[in-house]
Protein backbone atom coordinates (compact mmCIF):
# COMPACT_ATOMS: atom_id res chain seq x y z
CA UNK A 1 0.00 0.00 0.00
CA UNK A 2 1.25 3.64 -0.63
CA UNK A 3 -0.01 7.09 0.58
CA UNK A 4 0.98 10.62 -0.67
CA UNK A 5 1.31 12.97 2.08
CA UNK A 6 1.55 17.26 0.82
CA UNK A 7 2.53 20.31 2.51
CA UNK A 8 2.67 23.94 1.67
CA UNK A 9 5.93 26.29 1.21
CA UNK A 10 5.52 29.37 3.55
CA UNK A 11 3.33 32.04 2.80
CA UNK A 12 2.14 35.33 4.17
CA UNK A 13 5.20 36.97 4.61
CA UNK A 14 6.38 33.82 7.48
CA UNK A 15 9.87 32.09 6.34
CA UNK A 16 8.62 28.34 7.56
CA UNK A 17 5.71 26.61 7.29
CA UNK A 18 4.94 23.58 9.70
CA UNK A 19 3.25 21.52 7.09
CA UNK A 20 6.04 21.13 4.64
CA UNK A 21 8.33 20.61 7.61
CA UNK A 22 6.65 17.93 9.08
CA UNK A 23 6.35 16.31 5.80
CA UNK A 24 9.92 16.43 5.15
CA UNK A 25 10.38 14.30 8.10
CA UNK A 26 8.35 11.65 7.31
CA UNK A 27 9.89 8.15 7.25
CA UNK A 28 9.59 6.25 3.78
CA UNK A 29 7.99 3.51 5.13
CA UNK A 30 5.53 3.49 8.05
CA UNK A 31 4.90 -0.91 8.04
CA UNK A 32 3.92 -1.86 5.28
CA UNK A 33 2.80 1.04 3.68
CA UNK A 34 5.66 3.34 1.55
CA UNK A 35 5.26 6.91 2.24
CA UNK A 36 5.61 9.49 -0.82
CA UNK A 37 5.75 13.16 0.17
CA UNK A 38 5.27 16.77 -2.15
CA UNK A 39 5.85 20.18 -0.87
CA UNK A 40 2.59 22.40 -2.66
CA UNK A 41 2.53 25.56 -3.75
CA UNK A 42 0.56 28.20 -1.86
CA UNK A 43 -1.28 29.15 -4.71
CA UNK A 44 -4.67 28.63 -6.24
CA UNK A 45 -3.71 28.12 -9.70
CA UNK A 46 -0.66 26.07 -9.21
CA UNK A 47 -1.48 23.64 -6.12
CA UNK A 48 -3.84 21.22 -7.67
CA UNK A 49 -1.97 20.75 -10.95
CA UNK A 50 1.29 20.04 -8.58
CA UNK A 51 -1.09 17.51 -6.46
CA UNK A 52 -2.34 15.38 -9.93
CA UNK A 53 1.23 14.88 -11.13
CA UNK A 54 2.39 13.88 -7.67
CA UNK A 55 -1.21 11.61 -7.91
CA UNK A 56 -0.03 10.27 -11.27
CA UNK A 57 3.75 9.82 -10.11
CA UNK A 58 3.16 7.44 -6.86
CA UNK A 59 -0.15 6.55 -7.59
CA UNK A 60 -1.10 6.23 -3.78
CA UNK A 61 -3.89 4.24 -2.13
CA UNK A 62 -4.25 7.26 0.35
CA UNK A 63 -3.47 10.98 0.00
CA UNK A 64 -3.44 13.36 2.94
CA UNK A 65 -2.59 17.01 2.41
CA UNK A 66 -1.40 18.63 5.59
CA UNK A 67 -1.52 22.79 5.74
CA UNK A 68 -1.17 25.26 8.80
CA UNK A 69 -3.88 26.75 10.71
CA UNK A 70 -2.37 29.24 12.45
CA UNK A 71 -4.77 29.88 15.98
CA UNK A 72 -5.63 26.30 16.36
CA UNK A 73 -4.51 23.88 19.15
CA UNK A 74 -4.98 20.60 18.14
CA UNK A 75 -4.43 18.55 15.03
CA UNK A 76 -7.45 18.76 13.03
CA UNK A 77 -8.36 16.15 10.86
CA UNK A 78 -11.16 17.82 8.64
CA UNK A 79 -14.54 16.64 7.47
CA UNK A 80 -15.84 18.54 4.71
CA UNK A 81 -14.22 20.63 1.87
CA UNK A 82 -16.78 23.27 0.16
CA UNK A 83 -16.55 24.36 -3.29
CA UNK A 84 -15.98 28.07 -2.89
CA UNK A 85 -12.58 30.12 -2.88
CA UNK A 86 -12.84 33.52 -0.56
CA UNK A 87 -9.54 34.47 0.09
CA UNK A 88 -8.51 36.91 3.55
CA UNK A 89 -4.84 37.63 2.23
CA UNK A 90 -3.08 36.88 -0.97
CA UNK A 91 -1.58 33.96 -2.10
CA UNK A 92 1.85 33.27 -3.07
CA UNK A 93 1.22 34.82 -7.04
CA UNK A 94 -0.34 37.63 -5.62
CA UNK A 95 -4.26 36.52 -6.06
CA UNK A 96 -6.99 36.75 -3.79
CA UNK A 97 -10.29 35.02 -5.61
CA UNK A 98 -13.81 36.35 -3.76
CA UNK A 99 -16.53 34.19 -4.05
CA UNK A 100 -15.20 31.98 -6.91
CA UNK A 101 -15.61 28.19 -6.76
CA UNK A 102 -12.64 25.39 -6.75
CA UNK A 103 -14.59 23.87 -9.12
CA UNK A 104 -16.92 25.35 -11.84
CA UNK A 105 -20.15 23.59 -12.05
CA UNK A 106 -19.04 20.96 -9.24
CA UNK A 107 -20.68 19.66 -5.81
CA UNK A 108 -21.11 22.09 -3.27
CA UNK A 109 -18.87 20.25 -0.60
CA UNK A 110 -17.04 16.99 -1.01
CA UNK A 111 -16.38 14.53 2.42
CA UNK A 112 -13.27 13.06 3.11
CA UNK A 113 -12.78 9.05 2.99
CA UNK A 114 -10.49 8.61 5.67
CA UNK A 115 -11.35 7.51 8.90
CA UNK A 116 -11.02 10.54 10.95
CA UNK A 117 -12.72 9.45 14.12
CA UNK A 118 -10.78 6.56 14.58
CA UNK A 119 -7.74 8.51 13.36
CA UNK A 120 -8.58 11.37 16.41
CA UNK A 121 -9.11 8.59 18.85
CA UNK A 122 -5.81 7.12 18.35
CA UNK A 123 -3.82 10.45 18.47
CA UNK A 124 -5.78 11.51 21.76
CA UNK A 125 -4.74 7.93 23.22
CA UNK A 126 -0.96 8.80 22.29
CA UNK A 127 -1.10 11.75 23.93
CA UNK A 128 -1.72 14.54 20.64
CA UNK A 129 -4.35 16.82 21.21
CA UNK A 130 -6.85 16.18 18.09
CA UNK A 131 -10.19 16.76 16.93
CA UNK A 132 -12.42 16.23 14.48
CA UNK A 133 -12.90 19.77 11.95
CA UNK A 134 -15.53 20.67 10.43
CA UNK A 135 -14.47 23.54 8.31
CA UNK A 136 -11.07 23.78 6.70
CA UNK A 137 -11.53 27.14 5.76
CA UNK A 138 -11.75 29.22 2.01
CA UNK A 139 -8.46 29.46 1.27
CA UNK A 140 -5.78 27.22 -0.23
CA UNK A 141 -5.64 24.66 2.25
CA UNK A 142 -9.88 23.92 1.76
CA UNK A 143 -9.33 24.55 -2.06
CA UNK A 144 -6.63 21.75 -2.69
CA UNK A 145 -8.39 19.17 -0.51
CA UNK A 146 -11.77 20.20 -2.25
CA UNK A 147 -9.49 19.23 -5.63
CA UNK A 148 -7.78 16.67 -4.22
CA UNK A 149 -11.79 14.87 -3.30
CA UNK A 150 -12.66 15.98 -6.92
CA UNK A 151 -9.45 14.15 -8.43
CA UNK A 152 -10.69 11.04 -5.99
CA UNK A 153 -13.81 10.88 -7.26
CA UNK A 154 -12.95 10.39 -10.75
CA UNK A 155 -9.47 8.33 -10.42
CA UNK A 156 -9.55 5.04 -12.57
CA UNK A 157 -8.35 3.21 -9.20
CA UNK A 158 -9.87 3.48 -5.48
CA UNK A 159 -7.79 6.25 -3.73
CA UNK A 160 -9.10 7.76 -0.24
CA UNK A 161 -7.66 11.18 0.79
CA UNK A 162 -8.17 13.96 3.80
CA UNK A 163 -6.68 16.71 5.03
CA UNK A 164 -5.25 17.39 8.03
CA UNK A 165 -5.14 21.16 9.72
CA UNK A 166 -2.00 21.65 12.41
CA UNK A 167 -1.02 24.31 14.59
CA UNK A 168 1.95 27.23 14.65
CA UNK A 169 5.63 25.81 15.77
CA UNK A 170 6.79 27.21 18.55
CA UNK A 171 9.01 29.50 16.55
CA UNK A 172 6.64 31.27 15.03
CA UNK A 173 4.75 31.01 18.21
CA UNK A 174 7.91 33.16 19.73
CA UNK A 175 7.29 35.56 16.86
CA UNK A 176 3.83 36.08 16.90
CA UNK A 177 3.54 36.99 21.20
CA UNK A 178 2.38 33.31 22.59
CA UNK A 179 0.20 32.15 19.94
CA UNK A 180 -0.80 28.05 20.24
CA UNK A 181 1.71 26.06 19.16
CA UNK A 182 2.99 22.48 19.34
CA UNK A 183 6.45 20.85 18.21
CA UNK A 184 7.63 19.39 14.59
CA UNK A 185 7.71 15.92 16.11
CA UNK A 186 4.69 15.84 17.59
CA UNK A 187 3.14 16.99 14.26
CA UNK A 188 5.26 14.11 12.68
CA UNK A 189 3.84 11.80 15.18
CA UNK A 190 0.48 12.37 14.59
CA UNK A 191 0.64 12.00 10.80
CA UNK A 192 1.80 8.65 11.25
CA UNK A 193 -0.97 7.97 13.73
CA UNK A 194 -3.13 8.88 10.63
CA UNK A 195 -1.49 7.00 8.37
CA UNK A 196 -1.86 3.76 10.27
CA UNK A 197 -4.99 3.96 11.01
CA UNK A 198 -5.97 4.80 7.78
CA UNK A 199 -4.20 1.59 6.49
CA UNK A 200 -5.66 -0.11 8.73
CA UNK A 201 -9.14 0.15 8.57
CA UNK A 202 -11.89 1.98 6.29
CA UNK A 203 -14.60 1.98 8.24
CA UNK A 204 -14.68 4.86 10.74
CA UNK A 205 -16.29 4.66 14.69
CA UNK A 206 -19.55 5.83 15.27
CA UNK A 207 -18.66 7.92 18.00
CA UNK A 208 -20.22 11.92 18.70
CA UNK A 209 -17.38 14.38 17.37
CA UNK A 210 -19.99 17.33 16.49
CA UNK A 211 -19.80 20.33 18.06
CA UNK A 212 -22.35 22.83 18.95
CA UNK A 213 -21.22 26.13 17.48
Amino acid sequence: MKALVTGFDPFGGDEVNPSSLAVGKLKKRIGSLAVHTVELPTSYARSAEVLRAAIAKAKPDIVLCVGQAGGRTELCLERVAINIQDARIRDNDGKQPIDKPVVADGPAAHFTTLPIKACVAAMRKAGLPAAVSNTAGTFVCNHIFYALMDIAASHPAPMRGGFLHIPYVPEQAARLGGAPSMSVSDIVRGIEIILEVSASRESDLHTAEGRIS
